[in-house]
């Protein structure tokens, strides 16, 4: 019986394409890289550093300027591009009626997520809310869910408790090498096969689908 989940954000809860195309679009421009917000779809998800190195082959120095124009232009408007998939707020009103537990596991910096949660009222939902760092300390999903652990007094002792839900691979490789199990949706930005290949114990095409499944998992 699971008891505690914990949510991604982008692609999960959000679908936050428009913003943050946009804002790697406002980044690149610093180094004279033009493209195409459809080209950029990669940057939701991982981790803002890991991406403008993977998919630019930047420097580690020049993908932390990156971030830092990206957030330029993200703090004030690209941070509410974006809007909430229908049915999201049902799901966790239902899941809090039933008892769970619920917090936010997500790479977006935590102040940021914090804003969007109480910007669309889902805030309410949630017991607690951990996002990424700003200096990037804490900056990759396996890091995030053990924080989010530490803050919800998760141990050992009630893993098979915690069920990780995100929509690409990063949420389903922390969750496993956090030790839990994890739900992958198709709804989000994953790849063909992309949440398969990572080991998601779970997948659903739909936010009605998760809700139950999660209804299932909660008895």
């Amino acid at each position: 019986m699971k008891k505690i989940l914990l949510f991604d954000l982008d692609g999960t809860l959000t679908d936050p394409k428009e913003g943050i195309t946009k804002c790697v679009q406002y980044a690149l421009k610093h180094f004279g890289i033009e493209s195409e917000t459809e080209e950029l779809m990669c940057f939701i998800g991982p981790p803002l550093v890991d991406s403008f190195k993977e998919f630019y082959k930047m420097s580690e120095d020049d993908a932390l300027v990156a971030v830092e124009k990206y957030r330029e232009r993200f703090r004030d408007i690209g941070i509410f591009e974006n809007g909430v998939y229908v049915g999201i707020s049902h799901m966790l009103s239902k899941c809090k009626d039933m008892g769970y537990i619920i917090g936010l596991a997500t790479s977006k910096p935590e102040e940021f997520a914090i804003r969007i949660l109480e910007k669309y009222e889902l805030a309410k939902y949630f017991d607690e809310i951990t996002g990424s760092t700003m200096d990037g300390s804490r900056n990759n999903k396996t890091d995030v869910i053990r924080e989010a652990f530490a803050r919800m007094n998760i141990t050992e002792c009630n893993l098979d408790e915690v069920l990780m839900i995100g929509d690409r691979e990063h949420d389903i490789i922390g969750a496993k090498n956090c030790g839990i199990e994890s739900v992958g949706v198709n709804f989000g930005y994953a790849l063909d096969g992309e949440l398969q290949a990572a080991g998601a114990d779970y997948i659903v095409d739909s936010v009605n689908e998760l809700e139950d499944l999660l209804e299932r998992l909660g008895r």
